[in-house]
């Protein structure tokens, strides 16, 4: 498995200027996405809907709404 392309724009396009802040989405070699995020495993995990769970090796992740965003656009239909 390998990152094949960035999905969106880069985050100094988004105005992160240290790299402390830097939510990223990428495609996979697999046709998955990996995703750079906050951690809010134990602050989510509670909310979620009833038909909703993780796997103990899940965690739920938080991305910007920006970076979805401007993310759409490079997101495939199929």
């Amino acid at each position: 498995m390998k990152i094949v392309r960035r999905i969106g724009v880069p985050p100094s396009a988004r105005g992160s200027t240290s790299g402390a802040n830097c939510p990223d989405l990428f495609e996979l070699s697999d046709g998955n996405f990996a995703v750079i995020g906050t951690e809010a495993t134990a602050a989510l995990e509670g909310e979620l809907p009833a038909d909703a769970s993780r796997a103990d090796y899940e965690r739920i992740v938080v991305v910007s709404r920006e970076t979805l965003i401007r993310a759409k656009a490079d997101i495939p239909d199929a």
